[in-house]
């Protein structure tokens, strides 16, 4: 019957879960004569009918784990330049910045902040511009998106094997890249989104082959769970939307 009812409201144009919220006033309206009778003054009406159910927060999935397990890592290798190639300001930069500084290149232009830990330069990664070599590189979720034209880069179907080579480039020898990318049963492209890759793709590109060594593999499988340290053949075939953390280091 919810499930019937649901589709009733979809198909009249209706949100399901704003009515389920709406269920909540009742809630607001005796709470808020409460606080009057105890002696609370209420100046602007302000009702947040989702969170009475909500959990505090959720300590699992891609960007939970992967800006986590990273930032750690890289503390733990304490280099002595970090660039960062498009990851996400508010999770893994901010964690990087709590106790280094960081380097920030990304695509799309970033209101100037200020955190002194954190150096943005808007720039492309399809066209380097040689001044960005460091012994720590990382690009968490993001060389998926390279090409699709997404975040205004130009169409390439190659983009993402581009974006990879420019990545290595970047990397001094002997240095670290921290890469994370989709990973699914088979490689895909879901135009303008994002790819997916089979877990073992990326090691088959050649530009990987001949300038990385896998120092170690970390995947999130489709329920949210970090796996550490496993082998690239245990995401195999384990889930159709996870998260594959590759631990790079240079050697050519």
């Amino acid at each position: 019957m919810k499930s019937t009812v649901g589709r009733v409201l979809v198909h009249m144009g209706i949100d399901p879960r704003k009515v389920a919220r709406l269920r909540r006033l009742p809630d607001f309206y005796r709470q808020k004569a409460a606080f009057r009778r105890l002696g609370g003054t209420v100046t602007h009406f302000f009702p947040i009918l989702n969170d009475y159910s909500g959990s505090a927060g959720t300590a699992k999935g891609h960007y939970f784990h992967q800006d986590l397990l990273v930032a750690s890592l890289i503390h733990q290798h304490n280099p002595q330049r970090h660039i960062d190639v498009g990851s996400r300001i508010d999770g893994f930069v901010a964690h990087v910045a709590a106790y280094r500084e960081i380097e920030v290149l990304d695509i799309r232009a970033m209101p100037v902040g200020d955190h002194d830990n954190i150096k943005f330069r808007q720039a492309d990664l399809m066209s380097p511009d040689g001044r960005a070599v460091a012994d720590s590189v990382s690009c968490l979720h993001v060389v998926e998106h390279f090409g699709l034209g997404r975040y205004g880069d130009p169409i390439d179907p190659e983009g993402h094997v581009k974006g990879l080579q420019n990545l290595i480039r970047m990397v001094a020898p002997g240095g670290r890249l921290y890469v994370s990318l989709p990973i699914g049963m088979n490689d895909e492209v879901h135009f303008n989104a994002h790819r997916v890759f089979h877990p073992q793709t990326i090691m088959e590109f050649d530009v990987v082959k001949r300038g990385l060594k896998l120092l170690r593999f970390d995947f999130v499988t489709d329920d949210g769970a970090l796996h550490r340290q496993a082998s690239v053949s245990d995401a195999v075939n384990r889930t159709e939307y996870g998260c594959g953390i590759y631990t790079f280091q240079r050697t050519a």
